[in-house]
């Protein structure tokens, strides 16, 4: 694939938007470095639970794009890009879903209950196959979603899932800034 044909890769962050140490961002940095056009869904100033608000910038920056792109969700950003299949279309080659939290249960202290998600539109959580393709990776040990949970959504969405081990939560606080594995998975996305 030459660069000119390659997609624009959209990175799609979770509730805690952009942080400096985290994968997502330094392989954004990575791939601008290398030549590849970048684009990042940026933090909310408002609104920040609002599923509705999240979707509605991940369209703003997909529809900014003249062309292809690829997308790099982590976390709530997954559920984000799942929300987003089911009303938009793009020429979306293919989809990194890092590490989906489970919204319709209870999340660790200091996460929105399912409650507060439902009230802000984040549940339920669509089931529908995906209308791209996609790589759905999955932690053993992920304190925001059981991997049994993530294994049935991924056949939920007709995704291809990758078990990573006990990786938590794929962030800072789970130990994890730099993913080479990112990179390995976007090609293997790319090439089909």
């Amino acid at each position: 694939m030459s660069r000119t044909t390659e997609p624009v890769v959209v990175i799609v962050p979770g509730l805690r938007d952009h942080v400096e140490e985290h994968w997502q961002t330094l392989l954004a940095n990575r791939l601008t470095e290398a030549g590849r056009t970048v684009r990042t869904v940026p933090p909310l100033t408002k609104d920040q639970l609002s599923r509705e608000a999240r979707v509605a910038a991940l369209t703003k920056v997909i529809s900014e794009v003249d062309g292809p792109v690829v997308l790099v969700a982590h976390s709530a950003g997954v559920i984000t890009t799942v929300h987003w299949s089911q009303w938009h279309e793009a020429d979306v080659r293919g989809a990194l879903l890092v590490t989906p939290p489970d919204f319709e249960r209870p999340l660790p202290e200091g996460y929105p209950t399912p409650e507060v998600l439902a009230e802000n539109g984040w549940i339920p959580v669509p089931r529908s196959p995906l209308p791209f393709p996609s790589f759905v990776a999955a932690s053993s040990n992920d304190p925001l979603g059981t991997l049994e949970r993530v294994a049935e959504l991924t056949r939920n969405w007709c995704s291809h899932l990758v078990k990573l081990g006990a990786v938590g939560h794929l962030n800072p606080a789970s130990g994890h800034g730099p993913w080479p594995r990112a990179e390995e998975l976007l090609r293997e996305l790319e090439l089909g």
